[in-house]
């Protein structure tokens, strides 16, 4: 009996060293299994970084090495975002077009110059240079700091303005267009005042009265103008005026 229990206690031994050194053999195995794998995992990976087709051969993932090769999200926005077409090149375009075709069209626009009044002006008069003096020149010089037009003709009246003879105007001297005078500029009017020679209908003048045009005819108020030194003999029935010019000119102011 003794001996019998004896062999069951060695037989029970043997059993449990054969099970531990079959379970040591199977734990090797499969450290090395999951070391493997893990290699075989991380060389997946690196390899599919490079080249996505030999990434799914080895069984990585394709779609994390599309996902990082593709850049769509980085692409996209670099080539089709706001820089390449969007809010930079659109908006600088546009604005500097608009506002350069806007300023320009809208400088061509301007009001005209409006009729020189009395106020606005300065006549002086100068003997032309003859023996004996048939002529004078007016000279207008706006005085306003702004610019004006010079309508038709000066009126003259050598006497008293409520009973002077109206000075006609000569029909050749008219300019093509209005006379506009910025400011500080002169336009002139020749003006016949005899025929020459002493004739008893001349009479000295040593001031006169000059008056100006507005756009519906004569304008209102008079320039008080003095007579060029030791005043002028005036032949009411032979005076006449030429328009205003800018200059004289030979032949048109010639009268």
């Amino acid at each position: 009996m003794r001996n019998h229990r004896k062999n069951t206690v060695l037989a029970a031994a043997a059993i449990a060293a054969l099970s531990l050194g079959l379970t040591a053999c199977g734990g090797g195995d499969g450290a090395t299994g999951a070391k493997d794998a893990g290699s075989a995992g991380s060389a997946q990976v690196t390899v599919g970084t490079g080249d996505s087709a030999t990434a799914t051969a080895a069984g990585g993932t394709a779609d994390q090495t599309a996902t990082k090769n593709g850049s769509g999200s980085t692409d996209g926005s670099t080539s089709g975002g706001s820089t390449a077409g969007g809010s930079t090149g659109g908006s600088t375009g546009g604005s500097k077009a608009g506002s350069t075709s806007g300023s320009t069209s809208g400088g061509k626009s301007s009001a005209e110059a409006p009729a020189c009044a009395y106020g606005d002006i300065k006549v002086t008069a100068a003997k032309a240079d003859e023996v004996p003096t048939e002529h004078i020149v007016l000279t207008a010089t706006n005085t306003s700091g702004r610019s004006c037009t010079l309508l038709q003709y000066p009126l003259i009246a050598f006497g008293p303005i409520q009973t002077a003879k109206d000075v006609p105007a000569v029909a050749k001297s008219k300019p093509a267009a209005p006379i506009v005078l910025k400011a500080g500029e002169p336009a002139y009017a020749n003006v016949r005042i005899a025929l020459g020679g002493v004739h008893e209908d001349n009479k000295v003048v040593n001031e006169f009265n000059v008056n100006l045009f507005a756009a519906e005819g004569p304008a209102e108020g008079s320039i008080v103008v003095k007579a060029p030194a030791g005043g002028i003999a005036v032949d009411e029935a032979a005076a006449k005026t030429g328009y205003w010019t800018y200059e004289l000119r030979n032949g048109a102011d010639e009268f």
